[in-house]
């Protein structure tokens, strides 16, 4: 059966693998790769094949991005930028006026006939573009730097890069690098293909040397018709549109104005007094850097510190597209703005109206309107009479053959006369621009609106009844009367201005509270000012003018009672948070739920928004905190309530308090695919399945910094333009007008547009002067070395003076040494009295400002050096070494005498203990000074000193920096010689300006120095020692002493003497006297001596004997006396 079983078990099916049902399936299981990448379709493809390799592309991609990445910087540019300064700098006759008029005329497609001072023009709907030419100046050059945000280096190809060029761009790395981009011009001047090229990769690789690796340089090939070929001039204002700028650390906390326009408001009267006066002075710019506060102290570069008496902005001049609304459609936007050149339209300003006029080609063309225009401006030039005087005298017909009506005729109608308040009141509440008239009275608008209207203010309960009275009053009353008072109104005119102060200051205060949003508002909302609305004002008037009509009952109030009263009413007043004038306000009561409900949204505790509602907040963090008490019992100490914390009821078993429950398997591993996602959304790459770097730290910088810029834009942007200008100062991008008092007059007499005029603001700290430590370098192209207290024209910040410096280097023992020169390739420490500047702010030195060819060619390079500012000190101590000289008096071994070091005793006394030493280097000190000589003192050494040896006292003294700080005025020079100002001159040059030879000191002359050989005592072996010593090192010849010669060298030029036998006997007999003298004297000295020494012994023996007698003899009287004495006192 078991068998049987098996066979009938059916076949499995086999699926086919092959025909038209097995195609069809596939088709209907492959997946679309159409949209598929390469990569997502053949992986394999794309895998790593070398791991050496992938790892080496990695690290040169990292490295590039790397190279790219700068430190974020917080981007503090306004919404409306100030136009970007786009300087063109360059020697002299390389184009640069003929580049800027191609430049302006690539972008506004306008020809301008001169280039001075700064001009502004729109290129496009967010960027405007400041152009200046810097003239051939050090002065300029440095200012511009200061300012310019791009700078064009202009350079003639035909000749090469000058000197000018290279002291530019040391002085734009010392100031804050801005971009800059060269221009090579004169291109056309060499007619050699090859050369032209090689000229080019030379100037190119030199400009990349100069400024960094890829620097941007233009080519202008040649010029025709006065004009540089469009397309690179079209070429160059493109990059110029899409440059981007890096914020400079200077620029970034101060603000400065680059001044495009001058005008000059002192009396005319009193010029023509006293030519020589200070002037009042107005100069207009756009603040750039950080805003500008009021009354802040700004340095004009060129002519000195000056204060802000007023500071106010005006309009923009150049706006950028569609920020105004036009007033009719043929009105074309301004696109340029250039007042030194002559160029712009109509100026309103505070001061007057400037209206451009064009040039004589304009005339041509005049058509009628034109010939109105010039007739009205004609007719409002030449008017004598006011406009006052002429609507007085004019008059008007309202009917063809009516009579004609003048304005005196207006102040006899009684109708008009009543109505004239309350035409008044309308016409101010309806038309604001009606307001704007000019009026020569000297009150301010506001003040004449209050004053004209009837009611006062809107809490002055009598206000309409005074209404009122007053019209009936003049109902009642006479012609003439009225005359009367008309009269003496307008003789008390001066004086009308002073009533109702308090109340005219009371309704300003409140329109600028409706205007400004403050947080009370927010909260409380509108409060009403008075205790009474529009609405109960009008009834209130109704009851009045009812109650007037009502007759005789009724007591009419004088004037003087009415203020009584209102005094009184003031001194019941309830005291409130607010500020409000006489009567007694309505206050809500915040204790009714009503108004609770008003502003229990604006705390903190209310629901904000749709979505942040503070309850559902608050229970969230309850939840959060689980079993956590949060507050426990607490007492409300307002209301007196008790509340309890409601205890939790648990179930309690019989073992002991209920377990929180295990998590379920399936609770576990929903936790683990959450981390599992969190893992891979961290480091994989769904994306790409390269390899990538970790830039997230720098991902994190930039948005920080983007967030922030975010937060300073939206802090003030909300607020009204006034009170914004009031908190944060004057923004960048305002155009704004300063007012300089007393300002030098040869500033606006010796005016010249084409020298940039910067004001840079000072903060605090930097209107002070002191003692300033900066480090700094020789210029390695600077020919001199620079000697210290050599006067020195230094740029630190944004000014430029001349001061004396003292050069100093660090010691071991953090002393600064006096240098007395610079010394090369290494950097020094540089003293200076001058403006305190903040730490690491860059400064340059130059030794002359003068552009006198002959000086140039002298100087070359004339940056001397360059460095920064180390620390800021009130006081510096700089010690400079000093040697004092002295020599021996007298040795005694190792102590010695010295002279001539010192001049007094008191001197020595101050130096006691100090180290000298000589010049062979034995070490000594100084003991204690001498009675005579003067000055002269003892002193141990090592050793024995000679008398030919000269000793020296190493000593520190203080050198005090000179207090010398003068400003560079150059901008007050006339006009030709604005770049030959000349500070303090060092001796040398006056001498050498006057001819004067100095006298030579003697002192310092060389002479002949004749040198004799030492002679030094010979060697003496004591005897002792030689017998121990080898032959060899015994002394075989004897020498003299002194001479150190043998005995046969010193006879050897003497002549012999031959004796007779008679001589010779002769010289023996008187040898053998002298010397048979000699032992008898000798034999006399002996005995004479044992004769004096037996005679001493024997009186000495003597005066031994006459003493001892003598004591015997004192001690028998003493003995006698004292027994005599003993009797006497027995008797007693």
């Amino acid at each position: 059966m078991a068998d049987d079983s098996i066979f009938d078990k059916k076949k499995s099916h086999r699926a086919k693998h092959a025909g038209r049902k097995a195609e069809k399936k596939k088709k209907k299981n492959q997946v679309d790769t159409s949209n598929l990448s390469a990569r997502q379709r053949n992986p394999k493809a794309f895998a790593i094949q070398s791991a050496v390799r992938a790892e080496r592309q990695f690290r040169r991609r990292e490295d590039v991005i790397s190279k790219k990445q700068h430190i974020p910087q917080v981007d503090k540019t306004p919404l409306e930028p100030p136009p970007i300064v786009v300087a063109v700098v360059g020697p002299p006759r390389v184009g640069k006026t003929t580049l800027i008029s191609n430049l302006i005329k690539s972008f506004i497609k306008t020809n301008v006939t001169s280039t001075n001072g700064p001009i502004t023009i729109v290129t496009s709907k967010k960027r405007r573009l400041t152009l200046i030419e810097c003239n051939n100046d050090v002065n300029s050059m440095i200012d511009i730097a200061k300012c310019a945000d791009l700078v064009l280096l202009l350079c003639d190809a035909s000749f090469g890069f000058e000197m000018e060029i290279f002291e530019f761009l040391n002085i734009c790395q010392v100031h804050g690098m801005p971009k800059i981009m060269g221009v090579l011009t004169h291109l056309d001047m060499i007619k050699n293909a090859k050369k032209l090229k090689m000229t080019k990769k030379t100037l190119k690789h030199r400009f990349w040397t100069e400024v960094y690796p890829g620097a941007k340089l233009f080519y202008l090939s040649g010029i025709i018709h006065g004009e540089y070929l469009r397309n690179e001039i079209k070429n160059l204002s493109r990059f110029i549109s899409v440059m981007k700028f890096r914020p400079l650390s200077w620029r970034m906390t101060h603000a400065y104005l680059l001044a495009d326009r001058l005008e000059d408001i002192t009396n005319q009267e009193a010029i023509r007094k006293d030519p020589k006066i200070n002037r009042d002075v107005v100069l207009y710019g756009y603040v750039r850097g950080v805003p500008l506060l009021k009354e802040s102290m700004v340095h004009i570069a060129g002519v000195g510190d000056m204060k802000i008496s007023e500071l106010s902005y005006l309009p923009d001049p150049c706006p950028l597209p569609n920020s105004e609304k036009k007033r009719h459609l043929m009105e074309r936007e301004r696109q340029i703005y250039a007042p030194f050149s002559g160029v712009g339209g109509i100026v309103y300003d505070k001061d007057a109206v400037y209206i451009e006029l064009k040039g004589s080609h304009s005339h041509k063309q005049e058509d009628e309107e034109t010939n109105e225009k010039k007739e009205l401006l004609k007719n409002v030039v030449e008017s004598k009479e006011t406009v006052d005087e002429q609507m007085q005298e004019s008059g008007f017909r309202l009917f063809s053959g009516g009579a004609v009506i003048y304005p005196d005729m207006l102040k006899d109608d009684e109708y008009l006369q009543s109505n004239k308040e309350h035409e008044k009141s309308e016409d101010s509440a309806s038309d604001d621009e009606g307001s704007d008239s000019d009026n020569d009275s000297g009150i301010e608008q506001s003040q004449k609106d209050t004053a004209a209207k009837s009611s006062k203010l809107p809490w002055d309960n009598n206000s309409g009844s005074e209404g009122e009275d007053d019209s009936g009053d003049d109902d009642n009353k006479n012609k003439e009367d009225s005359d009367s008072d008309e009269e003496a109104n307008e003789q008390d005119f001066s004086t009308k201005w002073k009533e109702k102060m308090a109340e005219n200051a009371t309704t300003a205060y409140f329109e600028r509270q409706r205007t400004s949003k403050n947080i009370m508002k927010l909260v409380y909302g509108e409060f009403e000012i008075g205790n009474k609305t529009k609405e109960q004002e009008e009834n209130d008037s109704s009851d009045d003018e009812s109650d007037e009509e009502s007759g005789p009952f009724i007591k009419k109030v004088t004037n003087s009672e009415k203020k009584k009263q209102k005094e009184k009413d003031q001194l019941d007043l309830d005291e409130c948070s607010f500020f409000y004038s006489i009567d007694k306000p309505v206050l809500r009561d915040w204790a009714s739920e009503a108004n609770k409900q008003l502003i229990i949204n604006s705390f903190v505790t209310g629901k904000r928004s749709a979505d942040e509602d503070a309850e559902e907040l608050l229970k969230l963090d309850d939840a959060s905190d689980g079993e956590e008490e949060l507050y426990g019992d607490f007492e409300d100490l307002e209301t007196g309530e008790k509340h309890v914390e409601e205890k939790k009821t648990e179930n309690v078993d019989e073992t002991g308090f209920k377990r929180k429950a295990e998590p379920t398997k399936s609770e576990i591993m929903e936790k683990k695919l959450k981390l599992k996602a969190k893992f891979d959304s961290e480091y994989d790459n769904p994306e790409d399945h390269r390899i990538k770097g970790d830039h997230s730290y720098y991902e994190n910088l930039k948005a920080e910094a983007l967030k922030q810029s975010e937060l300073n834009k939206s802090v003030f942007e909300n607020l009204d333009n006034g009170l914004r200008i009031e908190v944060e100062g004057f923004r960048p991008g305002l155009y704004v007008r300063m007012l300089f008092k007393n300002m030098p007059s040869e500033f606006v007499t010796n005016f010249d547009a084409s020298y940039p005029i910067l004001i840079g603001a000072l903060n605090m700290a930097e209107q002070n002067i002191g003692f300033v430590s900066c480090k700094v370098k020789k210029h390695r192209w600077y020919k001199k070395i620079l000697k210290t207290n050599d006067p020195l024209i230094i740029s630190l910040g944004w000014r430029r003076f001349q001061t004396l410096p003292i050069y100093s280097k660090v010691e071991d023992d953090l002393k600064c040494r006096y240098l007395k020169y610079t010394p090369e390739h290494v950097t020094c420490n540089m003293h200076f009295y001058g403006p305190i500047t903040p730490q690491n702010t860059g400064f340059l030195a130059l030794q002359t400002v003068n552009n006198n060819p002959n000086e140039i060619k002298q100087l070359g390079f004339r940056i001397a050096a360059t460095g920064s500012v180390n620390e800021i000190n009130k006081s510096t101590q700089i010690m400079k070494k000093l040697k004092l000289v002295g020599t021996p008096l007298k040795i005694y071994k190792k102590t010695a005498f010295i002279k001539d070091m010192f001049t007094s005793t008191l001197e020595v006394a101050k130096f006691e203990g100090a180290r000298i030493k000589t010049v062979s280097g034995i070490r000594g000190q100084i003991k204690k000074a001498l009675n005579k000589p003067e000055g002269a003192f003892r002193a141990t050494f090592e050793d024995k000193i000679l008398m030919s040896d000269v000793i020296f006292c190493r000593t520190w003294f203080k050198v005090d920096v000179t207090k010398f700080y003068a400003p560079v005025v150059n901008l007050l020079l006339p006009v030709g010689n604005k770049n030959a100002w000349q500070g303090m001159k060092t001796k040398g040059q006056l001498k050498r300006e006057k001819n004067i030879k100095s006298e030579a000191n003697k002192d310092s002359m060389y002479t002949e120095i004749k040198r004799e050989p030492k002679v030094f005592k010979p060697l003496v072996i004591p005897k002792e020692l030689q017998k121990g010593l080898p032959y060899r090192f015994k002394p075989k010849v004897n020498k003299t002493t002194l001479s150190n010669k043998d005995t046969k060298d010193m006879f050897k030029d003497r002549i012999a003497v031959v004796r007779s036998p008679h001589e010779q006997k002769v010289s023996n007999v008187m040898k053998m006297l002298s010397t048979n003298y000699q032992k008898k004297q000798e034999v006399q000295k002996e005995k004479t001596a044992q004769r004096l020494s037996l005679f001493k012994k024997k009186q000495d023996e003597e005066e031994w004997r006459k003493i001892k007698r003598q004591k015997e003899l004192k001690k028998k009287i003493c003995r006698h006396i004292s027994k005599m004495s003993n009797k006497k006192e027995k008797q007693m």
